[in-house]
């Protein structure tokens, strides 16, 4: 499959090509194109044209362009469903459920970059100013967007930042994962069929390591999205320049369970936030931490819910857990699991490997200083660790580099209140795990989590820039 250069389906400058496998079991999905540092470069250089032509059209005519896209990314929605889970090992019940809210996602774009209100200012509340000046605030698009997206959701991460970028007036150049391209390219192929301006949308396949250099430091590109480690959004964040970034990295999040929790109800919710998608999910629960009081009826609970996770064949129905992203992954996450085993922590079920399948996993008796509850962990595992009281359980889920999102399981309105005002976290889950996402709401981390909010309506306005207008009248 060709990538996407400013409205041109093309390889790349020097024709090199690679193929995309399916993780499971290893057969090739297709080919792309391997992009160059000049490609990158032209891809830049067409959207400065992009930017141009967006900036100047009515926000109810860019809404009709988006509108149409999502039309046609629902009646696409069978086939993109089937590259998610081709290229992912994702199951493919789980990638139908992407690919049915992609035209969800840029309709809500297309509303929210139609909205752009700005504010009256009260400059006569100023000391030494009268009525005869009036001043409000107008927004823009920044102009070009570079936006950079991981592989676990090859669909969801690409719109929630190219869908609002455009809506909000912005030229795009994707630079989707290199593991899973084929999904950003067929949701660009509706955006191209809805009559999108040839040089506003381009999708460049290839190494982040060359592509990535070029498109975050380049002085035209205003604004860099990004999705991915701490460890490579901290390197970005360090060569961007003076641009607006918005960095959605790494986790561990926590999920507090008190004594007073509905404790099938917190079981049930771990077992499923703790393993779709094998676990790679920035908000995934890795370290619950539970009240000694009650940590064995959790434990006696859970277990037989994750024991109950069909793993299988992605393309099955009933398959709950595929694989992960690589067998190199898979191995990483294999040997973390048992690291933790050789430190005095035990293995309830599964931690077994068979190429890049990693069987379900609940670690028991988790030191919480330990790197398996640290570290990002990013595979199909939970960590369980007791503490004796909330004071202590919120310190645990706060010692942590990260903070994106967090869960608390309790009936009681003062430790609810509590945990919302004292734990570090961007995303609260209170009877629920951080595994939650509505499209529509602020989504973003504290401290090594990233800076900046998604979700449409926060990301239309990181997309937009504010200018302050004063009018200046003769005075009365």
């Amino acid at each position: 499959m060709d990538m996407l250069l400013a409205g041109e389906w093309r390889g790349a400058a020097d024709d090199r090509t690679e193929t995309v496998r399916s993780p499971f079991d290893g057969h090739a999905v297709d080919t792309v194109p391997v992009a160059t540092a000049a490609d990158a470069t032209a891809a830049l250089d067409r959207a400065e044209i992009g930017a141009r032509v967006l900036r100047s059209m009515p926000a109810h005519e860019r809404a009709a362009v988006l509108m149409r896209a999502a039309d046609l990314a629902d009646q696409r929605a069978e086939d993109i469903a089937q590259t998610i889970s081709a290229e992912t090992g994702k199951p493919i019940s789980e990638a139908r459920g992407e690919a049915g809210r992609s035209g969800s996602i840029i309709r809500l774009a297309a509303f929210e970059g139609s909205q752009l209100y700005g504010s009256s200012l009260p400059l006569d509340a100023n000391p030494g100013t009268g009525l005869e000046k009036i001043g409000f605030t107008l927004r823009q698009p920044c102009g070009i967007v570079v936006a950079i997206t991981p592989f676990n959701y090859p669909a969801l991460l690409v719109l929630h930042k190219i869908a609002p970028a455009l809506a909000a007036g912005n030229a795009v150049v994707l630079k989707p994962a290199r593991t899973t391209p084929l999904t950003a390219l067929k949701l660009a192929e509706c955006f191209v069929d809805a009559g999108l301006a040839p040089e506003t949308l381009s999708v460049l396949t290839g190494p982040g390591s060359v592509l990535g250099d070029v498109l975050v430091t380049d002085p035209r590109v205003r604004k860099v999205s990004f999705t991915g480690s701490t460890q490579t959004g901290t390197r970005l964040a360090s060569i961007a320049g003076i641009k607006k970034l918005s960095l959605e990295l790494g986790a561990s999040c926590p999920v507090i369970v008190l004594p007073d929790a509905d404790i099938e109800l917190a079981a049930s919710a771990v077992a499923a936030g703790g393993y779709i998608n094998a676990g790679q999910v920035c908000i995934s629960v890795q370290r619950v931490i539970v009240d000694e009081r009650v940590e064995a009826d959790f434990l006696d609970a859970l277990v037989p819910k994750v024991e109950d996770i069909v793993v299988g064949d992605p393309a099955n129905a009933d398959t709950k857990l595929g694989s992960l992203i690589s067998e190199t992954e898979a191995t990483r996450v294999h040997s973390a699991i048992a690291e933790a085993a050789l430190a005095g922590a035990k293995v309830l079920t599964g931690g077994d490997r068979d190429g890049a399948v990693v069987s379900p996993t609940v670690v028991a008796g988790v030191d919480p200083t330990s790197p398996f509850s640290r570290d990002e962990l990013f595979g199909p595992a939970v960590a369980v660790s007791s503490a004796p009281d909330i004071e202590s359980a919120i310190a645990l889920a706060n010692d942590n580099e990260y903070g994106l999102g967090a869960g608390l399981f309790t009936s009681d309105v003062s430790a609810t209140t509590r945990a919302m005002r004292q734990i570090d976290a961007g995303n609260i889950h209170i009877n629920w795990t951080p595994l939650w996402r509505a499209d529509l709401m602020p989504y973003g981390g504290l401290k090594g989590s990233g800076i900046g909010k998604e979700g449409v309506r926060s990301a239309v306005e990181e997309m937009t820039e504010e200018k302050t207008i004063i009018l200046h009248g003769r005075p009365w």
